[in-house]
């Protein structure tokens, strides 16, 4: 097998196991069950949802380091085991804790281990004119699951039962990403012994050509870095960047923009329910999938025409008025146009914000660097969906919540202000 049919097999592989990982995107379905058929609170039904997103965001570099060390194959095969594992025991929950703990914990390590390997393992195939591309097709596979599983997730539980619903699902998952990771490899490194030319006797070690290939720093990093207009040169550690004020306003920044994204996605078919009265929930989540996988496409173009900073703030500020209308959307319509509105924004600022860290702390230590950002991701996959769900146990209506997020977003539109290309040192 050629190296680039090698790397498609591989890139197809982790294309179809990201697919499965996309059932942490349709966890709003599996809510609108819990809150229904078994009488839970909102908050309570947002919390398995909430810790599985801190547990991804605090997995992220300790993943790529265990899957650097093990290889990408057994790490993924971990990453199944525990995905349909926490599904399957899932089904046999009859109680918060349990739940929280199957689907929250066990399916959060098992997403983050399975999506750290998916990446690192397609575009080491690759030259770097086209990692953009294959980073590109694995970060919408994992949105983009929504569209075949919010309407499976809908089906299942209406034939089955919630229970049957997450043991299916978690059966086939198991399998699927099992098998699927046993493809997954990264190119074997050759080294062959050059003499020197001054000294005969003296030799060196000179590469493969696949050893160039550097490590990518997060799914969607790649297409971006490509694009880079940064004059910064240095490449910053993680303790230097954590000396920097403008990590603390990235950080405080995404946390906003996850906030907000996350407590709708969490939330999405309940809130469908709530205001137009209808079960059309997961058509909504299976919308807001699309345009998810799309922002993050569209952003690389819109941000090199305008700069990060422009388009950062247009989007915060757009999603902020979308989130100060959303109490208005009491219809299908309206609401799919909210839908469209809040995928768009989220997965833009999630494209944005990997080529932010690249430009501003450079690219040797990206990966790190990146990874004590994303925690701010999982601040907001636990505040939005416990706000929400806090909030309409209360009042039964979502406004507060949603006013909550649009000052968040406007305050994050706000911040994009200070983002300067020149540090802003807090200490030495």
């Amino acid at each position: 097998m050629t190296k680039s049919v090698r790397g498609w097999t591989v890139t197809l592989a982790s294309s179809g196991i990201n697919l499965a990982l996309g059932v942490l995107y349709t966890w709003s379905v599996f809510a609108v069950a819990l809150t229904e058929d078994l009488a839970w609170s909102n908050m309570a039904a947002s919390l398995p949802f909430a810790l599985a997103c801190a547990i991804i965001a605090l997995m992220v570099v300790p993943g790529a380091l265990l899957q650097e060390r093990l290889g990408p194959r057994w790490v993924a095969t971990l990453g199944g085991v525990l995905v349909g594992g926490g599904l399957i025991l899932s089904s046999l929950a009859n109680s918060l804790p349990i739940l929280t703990f199957t689907f929250g914990v066990l399916g959060g390590l098992g997403i983050s281990l399975c999506y750290s390997s998916t990446t690192y393992a397609a575009v080491k195939w690759f030259p770097d004119s086209k990692k953009g591309l294959i980073s590109g097709i694995l970060i919408t596979a994992f949105p983009l699951a929504s569209l075949y599983l919010a309407p499976l997730t809908n089906t299942l539980i209406a034939k089955y039962g919630i229970n049957g619903a997450f043991r299916i699902e978690g059966l086939s998952f198991l399998i699927v990403i099992v098998l699927l990771a046993q493809v997954l490899a990264v190119p074997f490194i050759i080294k062959f012994v050059i003499p020197s030319s001054e000294n005969p006797n003296n030799s060196g070690t000179k590469p493969s050509p696949l050893t160039n290939q550097s490590s990518q720093l997060e799914a969607n990093s790649t297409s971006q870095a490509r694009n880079s207009t940064s004059k910064n040169l240095k490449n910053y550690s993680c303790r230097e960047m954590l000396m920097d004020g403008r990590f603390y306003l990235l950080w405080l920044m995404l946390a906003a923009g996850a906030t907000t994204g996350l407590m709708i996605i969490s939330q999405l078919s309940i809130i469908t329910k709530v205001q137009t009265g209808t079960s059309w929930g997961f058509l909504m989540v299976a919308l807001l999938a699309i345009f998810n996988a799309s922002g993050r496409i569209l952003v690389s173009r819109i941000s090199n025409l305008m700069g990060r900073n422009w388009t950062m703030s247009i989007f915060f500020t757009l999603q902020a008025i979308n989130m100060l209308t959303f109490v208005l959307n009491k219809s299908p319509i309206l609401l799919g146009l909210g839908a469209i509105i809040t995928g768009l924004c989220y997965g833009s600022l999630l494209s944005l914000f990997p080529s932010v860290i690249y430009d501003f702390f450079g690219k040797k230590n990206s990966r790190a660097n990146y990874g004590l950002l994303f925690t701010a991701w999982g601040v907001g996959g636990i505040c939005g969906p416990l706000i929400a769900g806090t909030v309409v146990d209360l009042t039964n209506s979502y406004f507060y919540a949603y006013v909550i997020a649009a000052c968040l977003c406007l305050l994050a539109a706000f911040l994009t202000i200070f983002l300067k290309d020149e540090p802003i040192l807090l200490w030495k």
